[in-house]
Order: C-alpha cells, then sequence, then structure tokens
C-alpha cells in the first residue's frame, strides 16, 4: 500500500524529465535513415510527453559517439533509456517487496535465512554471502553479453545491433543457448502479444518508457529518502525502511562483524 502510494504521488513528475528519445515501433526502426531519424525521435517525444516535447538541451544526438552517425547515437540513447528504464522498474518493485517480504526459503546450502525486512533493501544486498553476490552479477553480465551478439560480426545468434538499425530494447530470442527452460524469449515468453497489432504494440512501448522514467524518479526517491533524512518530501514518514538515514552498506558489515564476534565469542564460551 505504501508503495503504492509513493507511486501516485511521484507520477505527476514523470512527464518533467523527459531526457532522450523513445523506441519506435519495430516496423519504423529498421527503414529509419540518417535523414529521418531524428525526426521521429521529435515524433515519438511529443507521444511520450504532449507538454514538454522533443527534449535535448545537451544535444546528445549529434554527439557521434564513438564516431558513429546520427543514426547509430539515436539508436543508442534509445537502447540506453529502455534498458535503465527496465532496471530501474525492477529496482522499484524489488525496493518494494524487501523492505516488506522476506523469502520464506534457505537463502543456501548452509541453511541460513535471507536477510530480514529489520535490513533495508540495499543492507540486504550486503548481508548476502559472496557467493549468491557473484551468482547474480555473472547472470546478469550473461543476459548483457548475450544482447549485444549480432549476426555476422562473430556470431551466428543474437539480432542486428541497435546501433546498426535494430530495434532498440529488443532482446534476443534464448535459441543460441542450449537450455532446459520451456520458453524462449524473456520478453511474452507465452506469446500473449502474438497476435497484437501494430498500434498495441507501439502503445505499450510508449507506456514501457513512461514507466521506466517513472521508476527511475522512483527508486533515486527511495534512496535518496533513505540516506538524507527529509530530502524526499513525499516520502517522509514512510516507515523504517524508507528513512533509514546514513550509508546502508557500511552500517551493515559492521552489524555483520559484530555479530559475528558475537557468534565466535559464544563459541569460545561454550
Amino acid at each position: 500500500m505504501k508503495c503504492l502510494l509513493y507511486t501516485l504521488l511521484l507520477s505527476p513528475l514523470a512527464s518533467a524529465f523527459t531526457t532522450s528519445p523513445t523506441l519506435p515501433s519495430p516496423l519504423s526502426t529498421t527503414t529509419t535513415s540518417l535523414s529521418s531519424a531524428k525526426d521521429t525521435l521529435a515524433a515519438d517525444a511529443k507521444s511520450l510527453n504532449p507538454i514538454l516535447g522533443y527534449y535535448d538541451p545537451l544535444n546528445l544526438v549529434d554527439a557521434a559517439f564513438w564516431g558513429q552517425d546520427q543514426a547509430s547515437t539515436i539508436g543508442f540513447l534509445r537502447h540506453a533509456e529502455i534498458k535503465h528504464g527496465r532496471v530501474a522498474m525492477a529496482a522499484f518493485v524489488g525496493y518494494c517487496v524487501q523492505s516488506n517480504f522476506v523469502f520464506p526459503w534457505k537463502e543456501s546450502l548452509s541453511g541460513a535465512a535471507f536477510p530480514g525486512t529489520d535490513l533495508s533493501p540495499p543492507e540486504q544486498w550486503d548481508a548476502l554471502p559472496l557467493g549468491a553476490k557473484i551468482q547474480i552479477i555473472l547472470f546478469v553480465g550473461f543476459l548483457e553479453f548475450y544482447s549485444e551478439l549480432t549476426p555476422g560480426e562473430g556470431s551466428d545468434v543474437g539480432l542486428t545491433h541497435y546501433m546498426r538499425g535494430g530495434v532498440p530494447g529488443k532482446y534476443p530470442d534464448f535459441d543460441g543457448v542450449p537450455h532446459w527452460m520451456p520458453f524462449r524469449t524473456l520478453y511474452d515468453p507465452f506469446k500473449y502479444s502474438k497476435s497484437m497489432s501494430d498500434s498495441d504494440k507501439q502503445r505499450r512501448l510508449l507506456v514501457e518508457i513512461n514507466n521506466g522514467r517513472l521508476a527511475m524518479l522512483g527508486i533515486f526517491g527511495f534512496l535518496s529518502a533513505q540516506t538524507v533524512e527529509g530530502s524526499v518530501p513525499a516520502l517522509a514518514g514512510g516507515g523504517e525502511a524508507v528513512q533509514r538515514g546514513g550509508n546502508g552498506a557500511v552500517r551493515a558489515s559492521v552489524a555483520l562483524r559484530v555479530r559475528g564476534r558475537g557468534r565466535r565469542a559464544s563459541a569460545d564460551g561454550g
């Protein structure tokens, strides 16, 4: 309930931070030429935020990242925003869940339980065993590596790269990786969108971009409120998970050291 309230409070702010352009329809992406790429950006930006419209004060579309042309730079910016929006949505939902719920199964083969809600989500991460952190980082690293594979550029699997005319934000199927899972893709594994019209797909893409922007504001609002008390007035009085101030990683590591000493002292005394 608290997380829903925070989302509603922050939602009017989302449209005020239209930073980079958005994902066009799959049909238009592969045919976008250098001369029309910026026009497509402006049109998409207006659809996402009719009040602010196209907003690029740093003129990033003409920055020629890595010596590439404008269309390639725009593809990179679009892909970056979509990816960071998805990460932020996962982080926001994860923060809400971890602040109120503890997984009932064991954390490791040793039988240790997951960190409790007496710790904030950043503190819970710090309290995880090193092996668990390495597994998570390697899995995310694999997903990142696999998403960049491009046919004809050292790989037989993957998709046309988003800086070479591919669709920004689109993730390849797992056909190139042996796996036991029944689905082939991260997006819509049960094929619910198979018969969806192109207009509906475009609308859902725009919704995803705006939700990602709101989630970026939301997760940084949580972290700011946790670190600097009163820095986010909308979250003032939001409970212990939000109001804990200070450096969570430092406090959690200190707590673990204290607990470790306590266990050693108990063992010596026993």
